[in-house]
């Protein structure tokens, strides 16, 4: 537009100049068209000039609807995002929950069940130390039966049999003894194995969680981040667009006062003439 107008002034320009040297053989005519021809120069300058400030008028318009669709665009994700953290969080908070309650109602049974064997366990052990009584008790009266009728026979015999009948309440004392061991360590085996695996599943829903949290976060610190780059680059677009229009306007106005200082030249010297 700048080149447009240039080359606008120098065809007025030239026409002027050729006019100005035609002038000196036709005065008569000159003095009856100049007035005719500095008017219609005025008015095309006026209209010219009317369009530009329309023109600018409409680019600042434009400008400004851009900004602000932008700005309401940044707002809405905004708006957007805080939703999407908040129905984040609330699923969080209720899987976390669920995951209380489920652990609390398994522990609950586990214990339950554990208990019931446990009784069940004691019951059984103290029916066997009792059936193990009683057949000991049998296997006595049964040997002093048989020693009552076999002392008059043979005392070797006897001694004999006390022994053996010794030998082996020893014999399954000893093996109750090992069977009951070998249930108390399996029991320890078994309880020392759940509260391992209670200790992982605790850990790695604490670890879950802390990454959760940080990736959030993270996520969270990069918006800030960008929305401050955001509002620099705009600031600095807004600065440059100012220093734009007032370069334009400074333009502007030098033109405006070289041209009205050659309009006012060249009609002092047609006064002259």
């Amino acid at each position: 537009r700048r080149f447009y107008d240039q080359k606008i002034l120098q065809k007025t320009f030239g026409e002027w100049k050729e006019w100005w040297t035609v002038c000196t053989g036709r005065e008569l005519s000159l003095r009856a068209d100049s007035p005719y021809r500095h008017l219609l120069h005025n008015l095309i300058f006026k209209a010219w000039r009317a369009y530009v400030l329309q023109q600018q008028g409409k680019r600042n318009k434009y400008y400004v609807a851009e900004s602000h669709a932008k700005k309401e665009k940044l707002l809405r994700t905004w708006q957007c995002w805080l939703v999407y953290v908040d129905v984040q969080r609330t699923k969080h908070e209720m899987q976390s929950v669920a995951l209380a309650f489920r652990e609390r109602s398994c522990l609950r049974i586990s214990w339950a069940v554990w208990r019931r064997r446990h009784y069940l366990n004691c019951s059984e052990h103290k029916m066997n130390v009792l059936a193990l009584q009683h057949w000991a008790q049998s296997l006595q009266f049964r040997a002093w039966l048989q020693w009552r009728e076999l002392y008059l026979y043979s005392q070797n015999d006897k001694q004999k049999e006390t022994r053996a009948v010794t030998h082996h309440q020893h014999r399954e004392l000893k093996r109750c003894m090992e069977a009951w061991l070998g249930y108390l360590d399996l029991h320890r085996a078994k309880k020392h194995q759940k509260e391992l695996a209670q200790e992982h599943h605790r850990s790695r829903i604490v670890r879950q969680c802390f990454s959760d949290w940080r990736l959030s976060w993270e996520c969270r610190r990069s918006m800030y981040a960008h929305q401050k780059d955001i509002e620099k680059l705009a600031a600095r677009i807004a600065l440059r667009r100012v220093f734009a229009h007032w370069k334009h306007y400074v333009v502007l106005c030098v033109e405006e006062t070289r041209q009205c200082e050659l309009a006012e030249r060249h009609y002092k010297h047609h006064l002259l003439v």
